[in-house]
């Protein structure tokens, strides 16, 4: 009965998350320690006490996640879990595919999180503030919202960004095109259509200058090949080719997130039992609504811990 690992994106995070992980586990700790580290400031304290708006501004949220992740994965590593043998794939939502790559060793947790804040800035400074936007279309047909981004793009950039899976599509693009898609896929016959209060249009071409920034980024890093094979956003195939892994990466900025297909593809490849690693239970979520025959747990803290080294034995 194979199991993958999941990692959660942006929106996961909450103050105060990762605390009883490292309160209990010494390994989860230097975890913590190690970011603050490589980022030359006190990343944890803002993570445990806040204030909220400031963990939430992409710079800080990135690296803080994926702190949280990796944090959770050393307190499963110290009581003898092996990834390498337990686990048959990885994969992360959006920044947590770094989460993902640095669990299996493809960069170390001390340049991830360098990474992170370089790809937090760098997709903060690619468009002005308030010129992009991104919004939640719920239940509509992806034949439908693509017609819609097409529509209202014209000249402008709409597309779609996230296809999470159980009905929801997050576009992205211009502010004036995802507004007028919005109100074209209501018009459509959308469930729900939700402006998202997002600080930049993720995912979209207009992060291509962010693109270009993590490519520099990428290349000046130590890669390994993982040890455990890492299920790209934006191609939904596994590889542990250290180039190949960089170059998806850089097209993740400004491409769609496959989720959807991503568990799907879990389910068609063995995959019995999906864990989501870190903060938050969205992606379990998610892949109950995509394909209820994957059982799925989360691993975010010590009692979670537990149960997990119980599971997966």
């Amino acid at each position: 009965m194979a199991v993958a690992f999941t990692f959660p994106g942006q929106g996961s995070q909450a103050v105060g998350m990762g605390k009883d992980l490292a309160d209990a586990f010494p390994e989860s700790r230097k975890i913590f320690e190690e970011v603050d580290d490589a980022l030359g400031e006190n990343l944890s304290k803002l993570i445990w006490e806040g204030p909220e708006e400031r963990l939430t501004l992409t710079a800080n949220a990135q690296p803080a996640l994926m702190a949280v992740s990796l944090a959770a994965i050393r307190a499963l590593e110290s009581r003898g879990l092996s990834l390498k043998h337990k686990v048959a794939y990885v994969a992360g939502h959006s920044l947590g595919e770094y989460s993902a790559l640095a669990a299996a060793g493809f960069v170390s947790v001390a340049d991830a999180a360098r990474l992170l804040r370089i790809r937090g800035n760098a997709m903060q400074a690619a468009v002005p503030a308030g010129e992009g936007a991104m919004a939640a279309i719920i239940g509509l047909e992806q034949a439908d919202v693509e017609a819609a981004c097409v529509e209202a793009a014209k000249d402008s950039i709409c597309q779609i960004a996230n296809d999470n899976g159980g009905g929801q599509l997050v576009i992205s693009g211009a502010r004036a095109a995802v507004e007028q898609a919005a109100k074209l896929c209501t018009e459509k016959g959308a469930k729900r259509v939700l402006m998202l209060q997002v600080s930049a249009p993720f995912h979209s071409a207009l992060m291509a200058p962010a693109a270009e920034v993590m490519r520099e980024a990428l290349a000046g890093v130590t890669k390994n090949a993982p040890f455990v094979p890492v299920v790209s956003n934006v191609s939904v195939t596994p590889s542990s080719d250290p180039d190949a892994i960089a170059h998806r990466l850089v097209e993740q900025v400004t491409g769609r997130v496959r989720w959807r297909e991503t568990v799907e593809w879990f389910g068609a490849n063995g995959i019995a039992t999906l864990y989501e690693v870190g903060a938050g239970k969205v992606l379990s979520g998610l892949a109950r609504r995509i394909n209820r025959d994957i059982a799925t747990g989360a691993v975010g803290t010590p009692a979670d811990v537990e149960a997990a080294l119980a599971a997966l034995g």
